[in-house]
């Protein structure tokens, strides 16, 4: 990923200076289904992000991660629960809410036979940015996520690693204060894997809150400076990452031993 603009190109002018947290979940309770087939999948999350974080988001498979992103991007409806984003309902005020927040899914959720171009400007197009505007945005994000030999390129076409940074480019367009980004590397080699770090942390010091997802605990370590842990739907431990690193304790290592108790 070559060419870069200056840090605060994408996101800086949108991050208000505020006491107020960029993600508030409290008491987010989902349970799908009802009767004796209903399934708690999170129960009773609480979590306060503050503006600016990198927040690692950890938990083994069927934690309630994905099920947490989904409410509070609008996919899934909570059970209970509230959650505000930049101090906006998400289901009071869905629409606004929705403008605040980029996401970045593990899966392709998208029309394999649009090129990466495309993609961008039709979620720009969906964020009511204006022509130009918007293509002016498309083309700095093709532009740094090297995208330009393959912008015309069908997307089930492109190489894993060229998915996920169309993914992530798609995710970034209307310049949203909080990028969710959902196993963003899976199937990236470690060259590009490091390009797309060292491009997340200047999203980050630009100030975007970033919340991150990932197996690759090298990953959280190397990014996150905080860190939450779900299991079974409940927190089971969340604060900065030199507590959870402390007694020279690796990320890989505190995680195992949490999921061990």
């Amino acid at each position: 990923m070559k060419g870069a603009p200056p840090p605060c190109a994408f996101s800086a002018i949108l991050v208000p200076m505020s006491d107020t947290p960029m993600l508030q979940i409290t008491d987010l309770v989902k349970v799908y289904g009802s009767g004796a087939k209903a399934k708690r999948a999170v129960d009773g999350i609480s979590l306060s992000i503050p503006r600016g974080a990198f927040f690692g988001l950890l938990g083994p498979n069927g934690a309630g991660k994905s099920t947490t992103i989904h409410c509070i991007t609008g996919i899934a409806q909570p059970t209970s629960g509230t959650i505000t984003i930049d101090g906006t309902d998400v289901v009071k005020d869905y629409k606004l809410a929705r403008t605040k927040v980029g996401l970045s899914p593990q899966e392709f959720n998208v029309d394999i036979f649009s090129t990466p171009e495309q993609l961008m400007d039709y979620m720009g197009g969906y964020y009511a940015i204006p022509h130009d505007e918007r293509m002016k945005r498309v083309n700095e994000l093709i532009k740094r996520f090297d995208l330009e030999a393959h912008r015309a390129v069908k997307f089930q076409k492109l190489s894993g690693g060229l998915k996920r940074r169309a993914m992530l480019g798609r995710a970034l367009v209307h310049m949203p204060g909080l990028l969710i980004l959902d196993e963003p590397t899976a199937g990236v080699d470690v060259e590009q894997r490091r390009d797309l770090w060292a491009y997340l942390k200047e999203l980050n010091d630009a100030g975007t809150t970033i919340i991150l997802t990932s197996h690759y605990l090298e990953e959280i370590q190397q990014l996150c400076n905080h860190i939450a842990v779900i299991n079974h739907g409940t927190i089971i431990w969340n604060g900065t990452k030199a507590d959870f690193m402390a007694g020279g304790k690796s990320v890989e290592d505190k995680y195992l031993e949490l999921l061990k108790n």
